[in-house]
C-alpha cells in the first residue's frame, strides 16, 4: 500500500484550527471526568472511616467512665466498712490509771535526770496502781495457750488481729514459727457508768490545795 503525500494538507486552515480546538476539549473533558471518579472513589472509604473511628471513640470513653466508677464504688465500699471506734472507754480507762498509778505523770516526765534506782521506785508504784485497775476493771485472757518460745502451726484463715506474723514472712498458710508473746485479750470489760454529762476528755482534773 502506498499514500500519496499530495493528499494531504499543506496548509493550516480554519477547518483545521476548529477540529485542534475540539480535540483539546475532548481531551480535557476526558480527564476532567476520570478525576471527579478518583476523587469519588478516594472521598468515600474516607467517610466511612471516619464515621467508624467516631462510635469507637465513644465505646472507650464508656468504658473508662465504667472503670472509673468501679473504683469509685470499691473506695466508697471500703470507706463504708471503716467505722470510728468511741473513744469515751478509752479516755476513762486511761484515767483510771492515771488516778491509780499516776501513769500519765509517768510518761510526761523526763527521766534523763533521775538514776535508775529513782525510775525504777517509781515503776513499782506504777505497776501496782496499773494492776489493780486491770483486775478491778478488766479480765483479760491470753489468745495462744502455747507456751513461749514454743514452736506452733498457724494454720490457714487465722485472724490477722490476733496473730501478727513477723520476720520472714513468704507464701500462704500454715506457718511454722516461734511463739514471742501469747498475746492478750479483752474477754470481760466492767468499766463504772458515767453520768450524762461526763465529759471523757478530762482524764485527770487539776488539784488545787486550799
Amino acid at each position: 500500500m502506498t499514500f500519496d503525500l499530495h493528499l494531504f494538507p499543506t496548509t493550516f486552515d480554519m477547518l483545521h484550527a476548529i477540529l485542534a480546538v475540539l480535540c483539546i476539549l475532548l481531551l480535557l473533558i476526558v480527564v476532567f471526568r476520570k478525576a471527579k471518579v478518583v476523587e469519588k472513589v478516594v472521598e468515600k472509604p474516607v467517610e466511612k472511616i471516619v464515621e467508624v473511628e467516631k462510635p469507637v471513640e465513644k465505646i472507650i470513653e464508656v468504658e473508662k467512665l465504667v472503670e472509673v466508677e468501679k473504683v469509685v464504688e470499691k473506695i466508697v465500699e471500703v470507706e463504708s466498712k471503716l467505722t470510728a471506734n468511741p473513744t469515751d472507754s478509752a479516755l476513762q480507762l486511761l484515767s483510771l490509771m492515771q488516778q491509780e498509778s499516776r501513769l500519765i505523770d509517768f510518761l510526761q516526765e523526763d527521766l534523763s535526770s533521775f538514776s535508775d534506782e529513782e525510775v525504777g521506785a517509781a515503776a513499782r508504784v506504777i505497776h501496782s496502781g496499773g494492776q489493780k485497775v486491770l483486775n478491778e476493771y478488766l479480765t483479760l485472757s491470753p489468745i495462744r495457750s502455747e507456751d513461749e518460745e514454743s514452736h506452733i502451726t498457724i494454720a490457714e484463715g487465722f485472724n490477722p488481729q490476733e496473730i501478727r506474723l513477723t520476720g520472714n514472712v513468704t507464701g500462704s498458710a500454715p506457718y511454722n514459727g516461734t511463739l514471742v508473746h501469747k498475746g492478750w485479750k479483752a474477754a470481760e470489760i466492767r468499766l463504772p457508768k458515767v453520768s450524762e454529762n461526763y465529759d471523757a476528755s478530762v482524764i485527770a482534773p487539776a488539784e488545787v490545795e486550799l
